[in-house]
């Protein structure tokens, strides 16, 4: 069964960190992924104006697609600023509507930082939306709702998994779609004294040995259909 699955993430990089061996894996197998990034990383410089890093990161969101072969969505939100309002709403909506997933991947609501809680939140609150052809968007009504699935917090942080996905074989390209996000090497280690390259070969380390294999990145499911939600997830 092929699959059509829409990863949102609240900055760039954030799926990189968080799902891309999923995705990554997902692609592997000829399933159609997208990779949709909400906010545009305005404030990821030290030294850059917001618009100069704001294009740069959104090459690199783009680079970091075009390694998996996804298609790309940029909705260009302010970083640090992305509240759930009826405008917000109908954006994610017609994101969604664009993508038609079968599944979407996104922040939990467990997340600590309130652009990735509120990304996950919007999907969450628009998700029965997709289907209903009085709420107009430029793109048509989805024909089925999609499922959602959570992916793992930064580190782990009060998430406690319920599926995990072997990623060993997808790991490379995981670390491939990182690397073109090289704005924000020295920034991360500035700012969180993290380098990213090093943090997912810990965190996909840790979550695999959960599981029994090397690399592993780890899901939740949302409240609903969680018999479906087997059929979309990667085993």
């Amino acid at each position: 069964m092929s699959v059509r699955v829409l990863a949102v993430g609240a900055h760039p990089d954030d799926l990189e960190i968080l799902c891309a061996g999923a995705l990554a894996k997902y692609a592997m197998r000829g399933d159609h992924v997208t990779m949709a990034v909400s906010t545009n990383g305005e404030v990821g410089s030290p030294n850059l104006s917001k618009n100069e890093i704001a294009e740069i990161r959104k090459s690199e969101a783009q680079a970091a697609a075009a390694v998996i072969g996804a298609d790309f969505i940029w909705m260009n939100y302010p970083d640090e600023f992305l509240f759930s309002t009826e405008a917000t709403r109908l954006d994610f909506l017609n994101m969604v509507r664009r993508a038609r997933p079968d599944v979407i991947l996104t922040h939990a609501p467990s997340d600590y930082h309130p652009d990735h809680r509120t990304t996950g939140g919007i999907l969450w609150d628009i998700r029965v939306m997709t289907t209903v052809p009085n709420i107009k968007t430029e793109a048509p009504p989805c024909e089925k709702i999609p499922e959602i699935y959570y992916y793992d917090t930064i580190a782990g942080i009060d998430f406690v998994p319920q599926y995990y996905v072997d990623i060993s074989e997808s790991f490379e390209l995981k670390k491939k779609m990182l690397a073109c996000h090289k704005s924000q090497s020295v920034w991360l280690e500035n700012q969180y004294h993290m380098s990213y390259l090093d943090f997912i070969e810990y965190t996909g380390r840790y979550r695999g040995l959960q599981c029994g294999v090397r690399f592993a990145e780890c899901f939740q499911q949302s409240a609903t259909w969680p018999k479906r939600l087997e059929a979309v997830l990667l085993p």
